[in-house]
């Protein structure tokens, strides 16, 4: 049976990792998490203090940072940044406060992409961000693109966080996912973008289940072809 390259974008907190983790691990493929790389590389400039203003040790820094996705003994991808796992560092406020920003960055964009180019040489994978279907993967034979309302994705992140002992309140979650919303959306850069031949799915009333096994009949379909 052949295989194919799925492409998953959307915005924060729409459930894109869980979703496409879920997908590749019933379809035997690759998962490839682009935000949590990005998140790495966010979390490798806040605890070396690397200004970003300045290039040279921005160019710098980005050669020092060496990424990978490691199973944990339940077959999870966990985040290894230079060998050390920040699975759980990355996914902080304090990272995601800053995360867009990073990820506006031409340099890093550009890092990040050629090593995902990288990941994806052969088929078999499923990667999810904002600009894989456009920029990373634009010949991927499934695209999906998620949604949720502001709200619903709000309570997500919440809830996500409340999960990992990291407190915070609706009002701040909702501030920063509306504040990254615009730059990601709004950056030079690669924005996150639908690409034309992308299948939205908001998934607001959607239960996990029912969006992954959308996702899955797509997929087949695509492999059947």
């Amino acid at each position: 049976m052949s295989k194919i390259t799925i492409a998953i974008d959307g915005y924060s907190a729409c459930g894109k990792s869980t979703t496409a983790k879920e997908v590749a691990k019933s379809l035997d493929y690759i998962y490839v998490d682009s935000g949590a790389m990005y998140r790495a590389v966010t979390y490798y400039f806040l605890e070396h203090s690397v200004d970003i203003e300045d290039r040279g040790q921005l160019n710098e820094a980005l050669g020092r940072i060496s990424i990978e996705f490691r199973l944990d003994a339940e077959k999870r991808p966990e985040t290894w940044l230079n060998g050390v796992n920040v699975e759980d560092e990355i996914r902080s406020m304090r990272v995601s406060g800053k995360v867009s920003e990073a990820a506006a960055i031409s340099a890093v964009r550009r890092a990040m992409v050629k090593l995902q180019q990288v990941m994806g040489e052969r088929k078999g994978i499923v990667m999810d961000g904002r600009d894989i279907g456009t920029v990373v993967f634009p010949q991927a034979e499934l695209k999906i693109f998620m949604t949720a309302s502001p709200e619903v994705r709000a309570e997500r992140r919440l809830k996500e966080l409340e999960q990992k002992g990291i407190k915070s309140s609706l009002e701040d979650v909702m501030g920063n996912l509306m504040e990254r919303d615009h730059i990601d959306t709004s950056r030079e850069d690669s924005p996150l973008t639908k690409a034309d031949d992308a299948i939205v799915i908001d998934n607001s009333n959607l239960t996990f289940d029912e969006q992954v096994n959308r996702i899955l009949s797509l997929a087949r379909e695509k492999i059947e072809e």
